[in-house]
């Protein structure tokens, strides 16, 4: 493959050839985070950093604006000193008064400063850099919390990192955050579905509250619409009567070249792994972080990469360094993910091989080359169908943006786009379309009924969800029996689901097991779902076969939900041993992740006080799944496919299924999620009796001739779906 610079085509010889080698020589002995001079103290590569030279700017607009949209390039410090500079200038508006007893005593309490992550491993590592920078325990001044784990004191921390999703549960109790002084919206260009949720609640909150301060920070982000929309008394008369404004910093600390491939890539995985392998054996410094979609590609790229590196040490080459190579995603067991920030020797180079996990807010040291593959896997709701779809889609502009940013955090560095830049100014959109008008929206209209918002038709989104989404959400919700008639939430199984971090189908799974007597199993399963595949997938040769093999021999025929709780089980059985999971080609740290996922749901579940049983009956777990996922039900067709139940679109068993093999298919299945590539794959698939779908759903299906299910819609009032 040869790669193109946008001023002038790189030979092989000097596709890494470094700008000057006396420089080289001096940035060999760098080994702090953020400033190339190990001299400095964290204090002076603090002062170094443009925030920290803006701190005046945003203690005057914080004092005159309720919202400051804050623009800065990566690597200017926004994450990490933005916090430290509102929780110690602006303490006079994160402290407040409040009446005890008769009212005749006030209790001064201070306020905390909140800062929310699109992800886990950013709040938590974030959180430990600002925790070291302030000499401080973490846990204590400066905590976190994300899914299932706090580490913070009510009673001590001021600066808190927490996951978007963390905050939006919070307002489930304390609706006006009187807990907090200020909120950071960081990295807010990412748009997910919590980004917009939230800072739509913030917006309404704000307006009750004139001492709360909410900063959105990002290197990318449409800026002028976040003002706008935060801006409730914009006046063209008189700005000065404005509540939001912008604030934009300089430019990255370090510069990036970026080169770009001269022809399209075929194999972007392959690819990947081959220019690592260039920079590798042209460039004796820096580490290097590589850009995939999904978990297998990570682990298909990983393998390739410890082969060559195998290879190195069975050589015993001294010309090289060795290669150490690390994964990153989400699904990997949080230890495992905190491995990519560990300091390696200068004899190792460090190759992470990630998804968009690490595309923002996370400073890797050492980072010096970034390899984007131009591609991310995103889930798309289809309403048509009632399906999620993971499709593999081309990055945007933004995320591209981001991703190079990543290369130039601590000195200047490259990066290597596997796509040519017609591709990038033409082909590419500016920004990524927000998850809100492409996600399921049923678990955001249960937290925002939960939270009183009844008429969503009147509230405020920075971006409208499409009402299909909205119409279909409801739907679903009221076939759960999460809402009632009249569209509220039911009592109580509409209000847990509000309460429960799950998409309200794996809740009513779970909350149905307990009538069934197989909560154990359908709690197991449910943790299951919520990592990536436990099973090792080989790219080929004799380690295929064996891994198929191993597979067969622990698949069940009632499907792949039941052959997840099997090899969970054995896994146990097994004591959690490595070495039986290699040989039965499981991911191991999958598999630890999910063991701590279910301890984690299973502490839920005790708190709503739903009692913990196991049976030995699977029709009685398969029926707890119908109860969840009946809305996800297809029936096989003479043709040879399979089609949705509801609506009659065509699908397909995904070849990793254990029911693809089979001889004869089941005749019923529901699944868990549709993967949209060259066909609409069903994943995770359990085959049914078709009875169950009538006699555990009767509000939504009904069996019988067309005119029987005619007549009895028109005596119900036109209910039901055949």
């Amino acid at each position: 493959m040869s790669i193109s610079s946008i001023k002038r085509p790189l030979t092989e010889k000097d596709l890494l050839d470094d700008r000057n080698v006396e420089q080289l020589k001096s940035d060999e002995k760098i080994d702090i985070h953020f400033n190339p001079n190990k001299n400095l103290s964290i204090d002076d590569q603090r002062r170094a950093l443009p925030v920290y030279k803006y701190r005046q700017h945003i203690e005057y607009l914080l004092e005159k604006y309720q919202t400051v949209v804050i623009v800065g390039e990566t690597g200017c410090g926004k994450s990490t000193q933005l916090p430290q500079i509102i929780a110690k200038i602006c303490s006079n508006w994160t402290t407040h008064s409040k009446a005890v007893g008769d009212g005749q005593q006030h209790q001064q309490k201070q306020l905390m400063v909140g800062v929310t992550e699109p992800r886990r491993v950013a709040a938590v590592s974030l959180a430990t850099r600002v925790a070291e920078e302030m000499n401080t325990e973490l846990g204590h001044k400066v905590g976190y919390s994300i899914g299932f784990e706090n580490c913070a004191d009510k009673s001590a921390t001021r600066i808190k990192f927490m996951t978007e999703a963390i905050l939006v549960n919070e307002l489930m109790s304390d609706p006006l955050l009187s807990t907090y002084g200020a909120i950071i919206v960081d990295e807010a260009h990412e748009r997910t579905l919590n980004t917009d949720i939230l800072l739509a609640l913030l917006k309404k909150i704000v307006r009750k509250r004139p001492d709360l301060r909410v900063i959105v920070s990002s290197a990318t982000i449409e800026a002028e619409v976040m003002r706008d929309f935060f801006n409730t008394n914009k006046s063209t008369v008189d700005p000065s009567k404005d509540t939001s404004a912008i604030l934009c910093l300089d430019g990255r600390c370090h510069p990036v070249d970026i080169f770009y491939s001269e022809q399209p890539v075929a194999d972007y995985v392959k690819v990947s792994a081959q220019t690592v392998i260039k920079i590798h054996e042209t460039s004796s410094f820096g580490d290097i972080l590589v850009f995939l979609t999904g978990m297998d590609e990570v682990e298909t790229c990983t393998e390739i990469l410890k082969d060559y590196s195998r290879g190195l040490r069975d050589k015993k080459d001294t010309k090289f360094k060795k290669l150490y190579v690390l994964p990153m995603y989400a699904s990997l067991p949080r230890s495992d993910q905190m491995r990519v920030f560990e300091m390696f020797p200068k004899s190792v180079r460090k190759v992470i091989v990630a998804t968009n996990i690490a595309e923002t807010s996370i400073t890797i040291s050492g980072i010096r080359f970034v390899i984007d593959s131009g591609f991310v896997k995103l889930r798309v709701y289809n309403p048509h169908t009632c399906t999620d779809s993971l499709m593999i889609v081309p990055t945007s502009q933004a995320s591209a943006q981001q991703r190079a940013g990543r290369a130039g955090r601590e000195r200047a560095g490259n990066a290597y786009r596997l796509y040519t830049e017609q591709a990038f100014t033409e082909s590419l959109a500016t920004y990524t379309v927000p998850e809100i008008q492409r996600s399921c929206l049923a678990l955001t209209i249960l937290q925002l009924k939960a939270l009183g918002i009844n008429n969503l038709a009147k509230f405020e989104f920075i971006s409208s969800p499409p009402e299909r989404h909205v119409v279909a959400a409801l739907d679903l919700l009221y076939a759960l029996g999460a809402l009632n008639d009249s569209g509220g939430l039911t009592d109580p199984l509409g209000l847990r689901m509000a309460e429960f971090p799950l998409h309200p189908m794996f809740t009513k799974m779970l909350f149905a097991s307990q009538q069934f007597g197989c909560s154990e199993e359908a709690l197991t399963i449910c943790a299951v779902l919520q990592v990536q595949s436990v099973f090792q997938q080989p790219p080929g040769g004799q380690r295929a076969i064996q891994a198929r093999r191993s597979k067969h021999q622990l698949s069940v025929e009632e499907g792949d939900l039941i052959t997840y709780l099997n090899v969970y089980n054995q896994f146990l059985k097994a004591d959690k041993v490595k070495s039986w999971a290699d040989r039965h080609f499981l991911n191991y740290r999958v598999l630890l992740r999910a063991v701590e996922v279910r301890h984690r749901l299973a502490s839920l579940m005790n708190r709503f006080r739903i009692r913990l049983k196991s049976s030995s009956d699977v029709d009685s777990v398969r029926r707890a799944i119908v109860c969840g996922f009946f809305a996800n039900s297809a029936y096989y067709h003479p043709t040879g496919v399979y089609r949705t139940i509801r609506g009659d679109h065509e699908l397909h068993l995904h070849p990793t299924s254990v029911l693809y093999t089979m001889s004869r298919p089941p005749k019923h299945v529901v699944f868990h999620e549709v993967l949209h590539t060259s066909q609409q794959f069903m994943r995770d698939v359990t085959p049914i009796q078709p009875n169950w779908l009538t006699e555990l759903a009767p509000h939504y299906y009904q069996c019988g001739t067309d005119r029987e299910i005619q007549e009895s819609r028109l005596l119900l009032g036109g209910g039901g779906v055949d």
